[in-house]
């Protein structure tokens, strides 16, 4: 059974620590310190891995912080000894530079992404360690990606309150001279086999073997030996499998929504036959492409339902409340009868797209945007988007990656080279890191380079929707329309050639009881207060875009109501709006029989 607090679904260790929990803290408005040393009190308790600004770190201070401090002692277990140490950061907003015992062993920049530091030489002998973490986070730094964190004192329009600091867990790990740093899972449907990809960190001499054996329905598929090489430490192999034959059978080894087969792995790092590092991993048989104006998934057609999740909680912020708020999220998306979600503007938990691995729910990953186009701002964006493409790129259940959103942080795309040769570049970059996956250029209009034309239509008539996307409607006079706020779907230079088309945004209907204390502030792009009402416009709307033939799929907004944004099918503490049974009916076009 899998913990639901471990930390790193992909590549598990027996043998790890965590450090979440309660810290000493103290904000540094002012950036007045530059060592732990010179920190002279600490004020507050923080509960980590819980940001600041959220109710559930025990601070809840929402104002603007520049900077901040962290510190606390740990006691290493004594069968630890030894080894070397690993100190693992889920994700520190947006900067970090990380002490031990007062010596600085390492940093990061990025707020999304994971960073380690090996600490060994920094720990003291038979005495208690300290750990102190310095995070830097402007809160109107517009240049570096920050999704939907606020600028703004209060959030605002569709921005939330910001994350400063550490956000996710913050965990030990021992491991031997030489271990195993990372590896990759790469399937290929064609050939009937998967790629994997390994890299030792430390000292690899002659005699260093590596072992995979892989498992599907305990049955035994694969079990190969590598040996490492002493020039760079790294095997990268094709493991084949045999090709089941007939239909039935194969389909039963794929990864979909409807059947999420997963491929167990055992691997382990060996020394003149002594093992020296052990883990356990997983990975999948799908393919994901395109055909005649079809997504493809598994080589046929896959009509995409998703719901749009921003991925906050209420008390928590970014940080889910646990390890089982994650497997629930899962879930309910699911029960509504979706079969994807698009994590919008978040970077999310490696853990929540485990379950998306186990229970079977494709995830579009999408990168957080900057909101201004410099090249301090696009250097930061490309250095965290290559680091979100590593760490997630053996996730079956990722299938689109996104690196922009509605033209936000590359403005005027129609008329400024710069930019539109930045979101080309992102594109192309992204199909050169992972050729199996499908990229968006930019999500919601103004496409150049990409696989998908999405489009973002908030008009929640379902009458206009079916007119203006309806079988009557010629594809050139569709393309030409002018779109919200004038914008044109296609960049000039860049016709539609056949692509899929996706209404990857509608919807966005609020309800609000009037009872509510944010009656009067929630936002939605249209407004209803009557349950019955609301359940009969959801219905409506869904039926419509799920029955136009135009679109090769949809992503309702939204999946949750988000602080002042009052449009999603269930309540931010999860309670749905609807019973989830009138949902699945609506979304898998299903008549819905009141019990």
């Amino acid at each position: 059974m899998f913990d639901y607090n471990y930390p790193r679904p992909l590549l598990c260790r027996s043998r790890w620590m965590s450090l979440n929990g309660q810290w000493r803290f103290r904000f540094d408005n002012e950036m007045s310190f530059r060592t732990p040393q010179e920190v002279p009190d600490w004020p507050l308790t923080i509960n980590v891995p819980f940001a600041p600004e959220s109710i559930r770190s025990g601070i809840g201070d929402t104002g603007f912080h520049r900077a901040c401090w962290y510190e606390r002692e740990f006691d290493l277990p004594s069968d630890w000894q030894g080894s070397r140490i690993l100190a693992h950061f889920g994700a520190v907003d947006w900067q970090a530079k990380i002490w031990v015992n007062g010596l600085k062993v390492g940093g990061h920049k990025g707020g999304h992404t994971p960073f380690t530091v090996d600490i060994t030489y920094a720990l003291a002998t038979g005495a208690r360690q300290r750990i102190s973490v310095w995070a830097e986070d402007d809160p109107e730094d517009l240049e570096k990606p920050r999704g939907k964190q606020d600028w703004r004192l209060k959030p605002h329009s569709i921005w939330y309150p910001r994350t400063t600091g550490i956000w996710q867990t913050v965990w030990l790990e021992p491991v031997a001279n030489t271990y195993i740093q990372s590896i990759r899972w790469t399937p290929n449907l064609e050939r009937w086999d998967i790629t994997f990809d390994a890299y030792v960190a430390g000292d690899h001499p002659e005699g260093t073997l590596l072992t995979v054996r892989l498992l599907c329905y305990n049955r035994l598929l694969a079990e190969d030996s590598y040996n490492i090489t002493a020039a760079n430490g790294e095997v990268h192999r094709r493991i084949g499998m045999s090709d089941p034959g007939i239909d039935d059978f194969r389909n039963e080894m794929l990864w979909s929504p409807e059947r999420p087969t997963l491929i167990s792995a055992e691997i382990k790092l060996l020394r003149d036959g002594q093992v020296i590092d052990e883990l356990t991993s997983y990975t999948a048989l799908r393919s994901v492409g395109v055909l005649s104006g079809s997504i493809l998934l598994n080589g046929r057609p896959y009509t995409l339902r998703l719901v749009l999740d921003q991925g906050y909680w209420p008390d928590s912020l970014m940080t889910a409340p646990d390890g089982e708020a994650l497997r629930r999220d899962v879930e309910l998306a699911k029960a509504m009868g979706f079969n994807g979600v698009r994590k919008h503007q978040k970077v999310e938990d490696p853990r929540y797209l485990y379950w998306a691995d186990v229970l079977g729910l494709v995830v579009f990953a999408e990168m957080p945007s900057a909101y201004r186009f410099t090249h301090k701002a696009i250097n930061r964006l490309l250095r965290e988007w290559i680091e979100i493409i590593d760490r997630d790129i053996s996730h079956p259940c990722i299938v689109i990656w996104v690196p922009f959103n509605e033209s936000w942080g590359v403005p005027d795309l129609p008329s400024l080279s710069a930019p539109r040769d930045a979101v080309q570049a992102f594109y192309y970059l992204t199909r050169s890191l992972d050729q199996t996956r499908l990229v968006i250029g930019n999500d919601g209009w103004e496409s150049s380079a990409t696989d998908i034309i999405g489009i973002h239509d908030y008009d929640s008539d379902p009458n206009h929707i079916r007119a203006r996307y309806g079988p009557e409607v010629k594809l050139q006079e569709f393309f030409d329309r002018r779109w919200t706020g004038g914008r044109i779907l296609t960049l000039n230079g860049h016709p539609h050639r056949g692509q899929p088309v996706l209404l990857s945004e509608f919807g966005g209907v609020a309800f609000i009881k009037p009872e509510d204390e944010r009656y009067n502030q929630g936002w939605g792009y249209q407004r209803i207060d009557n349950p019955d009402k609301f359940r009969e416009r959801i219905q409506a709307i869904i039926e419509v875009v799920r029955c136009t033939a135009m679109f090769s799929g949809f992503c309702y907004t939204q999946f949750t109501d988000t602080f002042q944004e009052a449009n999603g099918l269930l309540f931010d503490d999860r309670t749905p709006k609807i019973p989830l049974e009138e949902i699945a009916k609506a979304v898998r076009g299903e008549p819905y029989v009141q019990p």
